[in-house]
């Protein structure tokens, strides 16, 4: 049974003061250990999972949450499957789209580049991505049909030197044929917009109007499919199960996890594995913690002898060293999380002002996708920390305890 004599000695165990310091020298470097390891460790998870959210709001600025098609063939009769759609549980925005490659060329400079097309309605299509927001010169309204007109990415823009006004080919990758020949379709448009998405879109992805695009790839009032928008992008991959039992066998549907699949899954092995490489900063100071222990058991031999002798029994022994080792893993836990949280709210502006003194560029966007160093504190996340840590320096205690519990009084008296 718990007593409460036996836990104020370990308490007073932990406060021996040297050189007028409020705990031993021992004590106090297994609890910096230990703050220094759970600290590291919340600051370092956040900073991903900052990386996590910024990519993750890049990639879906330009991509749907869910995309549904026909299998096999484009989707005709799709306008009463957009009002269907709009009525399922969490689906708060749909849109047709067309989706094609093709080659700008600009006859001026000869220059030719592949791109992706994508045909939207501009009336719709913020109500699946905000491509209105995005736009850095022009408007998304002038993208009317039958004008031809084409929203280009920022890079794209800069690569073929053209701007709003300024005409420019696309060439589709179906061909004509024709008395001279076969010939590649070609049309002429006029640029009305410039988009900055992000270095995932801007230098290859081109958006034209529906029609214009059922025009010069031959849909023939057919689309792709159908883009959607959730309440919740963390819960696509739910909603497009639902969404697939909702729909026959004809259908395909999709969700933006699978698009990025990869690239998130790579995220979360590198996460998983720089914890496990920083637990071991958290170890290092367990260790250091039983070492304190035994060496303290060692000092207080004579101590652990009188108490055996006045009655005290072997699991109350156990308990003042075991609350001992829970003292200073709890004051290193407390003291972890507030540097990790500290950490986590000034890194980014941090970083931001030393790049700013120094002109050094630490975190290059066309190589991590982001200009600064974001972070992203997840409760989850420090609580999970906060337990591995107590986990492991009750663990710690164990050994070091059982050690003073087994001291014979005896032998230890003999030479006092």
């Amino acid at each position: 049974m718990f007593n409460p004599f036996y836990a104020f000695i370990g308490y007073r165990y932990t406060r021996i003061k040297r050189k007028n310091h409020f705990i031993s020298f021992i004590s106090l470097t297994s609890v910096l250990g230990i703050a220094l390891g759970v600290g590291v460790l919340i600051a370092v998870l956040s900073v991903m999972n900052g990386f996590n959210r910024e990519i993750r709001v890049q990639m879906l600025n330009g991509t749907p949450h869910i995309t549904v098609g026909k299998i096999g063939e484009a989707l005709n009769h799709w306008k009463p499957l957009v009002q269907d759609l709009r009525k399922q549980p969490d689906v708060v925005g749909a849109a047709p789209f067309i989706f094609s490659q093709g080659m700008l060329s600009d006859l001026k400079t000869g220059r030719v580049q592949g791109v992706m097309v994508r045909g939207i309605d501009p009336q719709e299509i913020n109500d699946v991505y905000p491509l209105a927001e995005h736009l850095i010169r022009g408007n998304l309204n002038d993208l009317k049909s039958g004008k031809f007109g084409i929203i280009l990415g920022r890079t794209l823009a800069s690569n073929f030197g053209v701007g709003v006004g300024d005409k420019i080919s696309l060439i589709s990758p179906e061909a004509s044929v024709s008395p001279a020949g076969i010939l590649p379709r070609i049309k002429r448009f006029t640029i009305v917009g410039i988009s900055e998405i992000g270095d995932l879109y801007d230098d290859k992805q081109v958006y034209i109007d529906l029609k214009d695009a059922a025009k010069l790839f031959r849909m023939q009032g057919a689309v792709s499919g159908i883009q959607l928008k959730v309440k919740d992008e963390l819960e696509a991959p739910r909603i497009a199960v639902n969404l697939h039992h909702f729909l026959n066998t004809d259908y395909w549907v999709i969700d933006w996890t699978q698009d990025f699949g990869s690239f998130f899954k790579a995220l979360k092995i590198q996460k998983t594995v720089m914890t496990f490489i920083l637990l071991l900063i958290i170890a290092v100071a367990v260790f250091n913690l039983v070492s304190s222990l035994v060496m303290m058991i060692t000092d207080k031999r004579t101590d652990i002898a009188i108490l055996r002798t006045l009655g005290a029994s072997r699991r109350s022994i156990m308990g003042i060293f075991m609350v001992q080792g829970g003292i200073i893993g709890v004051f290193g836990t407390i003291l972890g999380v507030g540097l990790g949280l500290f950490l986590a709210f000034h890194v980014t502006g941090w970083v931001d002002k030393i790049q700013e003194i120094f002109s050094i560029e630490l975190v290059a966007k066309d190589v991590y996708l982001v200009g600064f160093l974001p972070s992203e504190v997840h409760v989850i996340d420090v609580v999970s920390i906060v337990v591995v840590a107590l986990i492991m320096c009750f663990v710690a205690t164990l050994y070091p305890a059982w050690r003073a519990a087994s001291i014979q009084p005896a032998e230890a008296l003999r030479y006092e």
